[in-house]
């Protein structure tokens, strides 16, 4: 790679990591302010849960049309147009929040608009940086993308809405809007500068068989696959562990409501570190070691919190448990960007992203009822048995279906 090359790259990728911050820190902000809002309209528990569903439903819905629809267009622009109609969204509930108030049907419309754009930018997000970004520089790249992520997201945005909200409920919607704008204006400047590549000439096509063309791809190749299966059952039993999560600190653990918040703290501190570290493991291991070693984790922290109840070592599994998430994340994200070709990136992302949203739903179903029956720490128990046979049960397979050279690229 020439000089220039290499500059116009990290040009590229710097406009994209400038937008991704901004919008990190919108949605951590927004994600303290939309359900203090719920709250102080309704205190009915169905239309608050129901709050939470309808941002979650788009990605059952429209996940898969999405996929094949950003396949098709240029993504950089796509992306900076979506962005910008997010923003849009979060001055309406300003202006309905200054009109006087929002009944409770329009507030759950629009938060179901939303998680509609949220779907496409998100997927388009993950399309479009195969395309900035060299496949060797991909897992430098997510994991700063994956750092951003948890500081904006996680640790200062939730904190700031909520300080924000306090002081008047318009705040965290206005702040929102307004660091959407500012993405919206980095993406414009690298869609400016960015080429879009050339794709081979297709036929004419429809988005149901785009659709069945990339479920087709996804069932044929064998790596990607496996990802997928590994990332559907992680994400199950993930899920189901943590169902009850605000119930297990007060019960299991014997802790206030407030020690809730710094467990979560604890989380996204060791996802910080492990989004750092996560590209520096990758070159020295290998993603195979990498992907081994985090299903082997997963289930010991399961197995911990499932069966200590001591405050301390909860918290010293839940600063692990951010950073194993933040590597096994960033090391299966780098993994199946350079598997899938350019063209199929908006379908295979989208049909990753349905199996995790619809592994944690189902994951959630299921430990909920699992503690209502048993304990609050059975769930935990039972995940870490499943995730220890499943460990044993693929472990030869991502030998098999993943050749590693020493720089962690994949290649099957």
């Amino acid at each position: 790679m020439s000089a220039a090359q290499h500059l116009a790259w990290r040009t590229r990728f710097r406009w994209f990591l400038a937008a991704g911050t901004a919008t990190s820190a919108g949605d951590g902000i927004r994600l303290a302010g939309g359900p203090l809002l719920v709250a102080s309209v309704t205190s009915d528990p169905v239309l608050v849960g129901a709050s939470i569903f309808v941002q979650q439903m788009p990605w059952v819905v429209i996940a898969l049309p999405a996929g094949a629809w950003i396949d098709r267009v240029d993504r950089a622009r796509f992306l900076a147009i979506v962005t910008l109609l997010r923003s849009l969204i979060a001055l309406t509930v300003v202006a309905l929040l200054l009109s006087g108030g929002i009944a409770v049907p329009v507030l759950l419309g629009t938060l179901f608009l939303m998680g509609v754009v949220e779907v496409m930018a998100d997927t388009t997000s993950g399309a479009l940086l195969p395309e900035l970004v060299p496949s060797e520089h991909l897992a430098q790249a997510n994991g700063r993308l994956g750092a951003v992520f948890v500081v904006g997201n996680q640790m200062v945005g939730p904190t700031v809405g909520a300080l924000l909200f306090a002081v008047e409920p318009i705040w965290p919607f206005v702040v929102d809007a307004i660091a959407l704008v500012l993405a919206a204006t980095c993406l414009t400047g690298l869609h400016r500068r960015h080429v879009r590549p050339s794709r081979p000439p297709s036929g004419p096509s429809t988005i149901r068989r785009d659709i069945s063309i990339g479920m087709r791809w996804l069932s044929t190749n064998r790596p990607v696959r496996l990802l997928a299966l590994l990332l559907a059952v992680m994400n199950v039993t993930f899920a189901a562990a943590f169902a009850s999560w605000v119930l297990y600190v007060n019960v299991r653990l014997g802790l206030p409501p407030a020690a809730f918040g710094l467990l979560i703290t604890a989380s996204a501190v060791g996802g910080f570190t492990g989004s750092l570290i996560a590209p520096r493991l990758m070159r020295r291991f290998g993603a195979t070691a990498l992907l081994r070693t985090g299903l082997i984790v997963e289930a010991a922290v399961l197995a911990i919190l499932g069966t200590t109840q001591s405050p301390a070592i909860a918290g010293l599994a839940m600063l692990v448990f951010g950073a194993h998430a933040a590597v096994w994340g960033t090391v299966a994200t780098t993994t199946r960007q350079r598997l899938v070709p350019e063209p199929m990136q908006g379908r295979i992302g989208s049909l990753y992203g349905l199996i995790t949203m619809g592994g944690s739903a189902i994951g959630a179903l299921i430990g909920g009822a699992i503690a209502q029956g048993t304990s609050l720490w059975t769930p935990f128990l039972i995940g870490a048995a499943i995730d220890v046979a499943f460990t044993l049960a693929v472990w030869r397979s991502l030998g098999r279906t993943m050749k590693i050279d020493n720089r962690g690229a994949e290649r099957t």
